[in-house]
C-alpha cells in the first residue's frame, strides 16, 4: 500500500534521525577519546590561567606593600632603610614598580650628591624599551640634567631636540637645557628661538614661561604672548 504524504514525511524524518544517531555514535566511537582529552586539556588550561591570575594578583599586592614600605622610609629620610625594598623592586618584572623603584633610587643618589650614580639609574630607565615612552622621556631629561656639566653642548641638543617641541609635555625642561646648550655654543639666535618657543606655549608652567620670556628678551626676541601684550597667564 502506498504511503500517504504525511506517512512518507514521517518515515523520512525517522530515517533522517536514525542516520544522524548512527553518525553521532560513529563519531563518538572514532573520536570520543580525543574529545575527552581535548575537554580535559581546556579545563586544565583554564584552571592554570585562573591560578596564574591569582598568583599575579598576590605578587602585585606584595610589591605594592614593598613600595609603600620604601616610601615610608624615604618619608622619614631613612635612605638606608629604603635601600633593600627599592633594590628588590628594581628587579621586578612589572614595569610600573620597576620604574618607580629606579626613579626613587636615582633621587636618593641625587640627595647624596652622587650625580654620576643618579644619571646611571635614569639612563637604565631611558634605555629600557619595555617601559612606556613618557617615562623614558622623563628619565632622559633627568639623566641629562644630572650630568649636564659633564656633557658637550651638542650631546645635550641631540638628546633634547625631540622633546623641546610644541605640544610636548617636556618642552619647558628640555627647552631650557637646549637653549643653554645653544648659548654655550655661541648660537644666540637658536637659543633665543628656543626660549621664545617655551614662552609662547600655554601648556608650559607659568614660572618656566616667565623665565623664558626674560631669556628671549635678553637675546633680542620679543616672546610675550599674543594677548595684547599684557603677558596674562605668565605673571599670575
Amino acid at each position: 500500500m502506498a504511503l500517504t504524504p504525511q506517512n512518507n514525511e514521517a518515515f523520512l524524518r525517522e530515517v533522517d534521525e536514525e542516520y544522524r544517531r548512527d553518525q553521532m555514535i560513529g563519531v563518538w566511537q572514532r573520536y570520543g577519546r580525543w574529545i575527552v582529552i581535548a575537554v580535559v586539556a581546556i579545563l586544565v588550561a583554564f584552571g592554570a590561567y585562573l591560578f596564574w591570575q591569582h598568583r599575579e594578583r598576590v605578587a602585585a599586592e606584595k610589591e605594592g606593600e614593598t613600595l609603600q614600605t620604601a616610601y615610608d622610609y624615604l618619608g622619614a629620610n631613612d635612605f638606608n632603610g629604603a635601600a633593600k625594598p627599592l633594590a628588590e623592586l628594581a628587579q621586578s618584572k612589572r614595569d610600573g614598580y620597576r620604574t618607580l623603584a629606579l626613579f626613587s633610587q636615582a633621587d636618593v643618589l641625587l640627595a647624596k650628591n652622587d650625580l654620576k650614580g643618579a644619571a646611571a639609574k635614569f639612563a637604565s630607565v631611558a634605555n629600557d624599551a619595555s617601559i612606556a615612552k613618557p617615562f623614558r622621556d622623563l628619565a632622559l631629561i633627568r639623566q641629562t640634567a644630572a650630568e649636564y656639566d659633564t656633557l658637550k653642548p651638542e650631546v645635550v641638543i641631540q638628546r633634547m631636540t625631540p622633546l623641546a617641541v610644541g605640544g610636548s609635555a617636556y618642552l619647558g625642561s628640555a627647552g631650557e637645557m637646549m637653549g643653554a646648550a645653544y648659548l654655550a655654543q655661541g648660537k644666540r639666535d637658536l637659543a633665543g628661538q628656543t626660549f621664545a618657543r617655551i614662552a609662547r606655549d600655554k601648556d608650559v608652567p607659568a614660572s618656566l614661561r616667565q623665565r623664558a620670556v626674560q631669556m628671549a628678551g635678553v637675546l633680542g626676541i620679543d616672546a610675550l604672548p599674543q594677548d595684547g601684550g599684557t603677558g596674562k597667564g605668565i605673571t599670575e
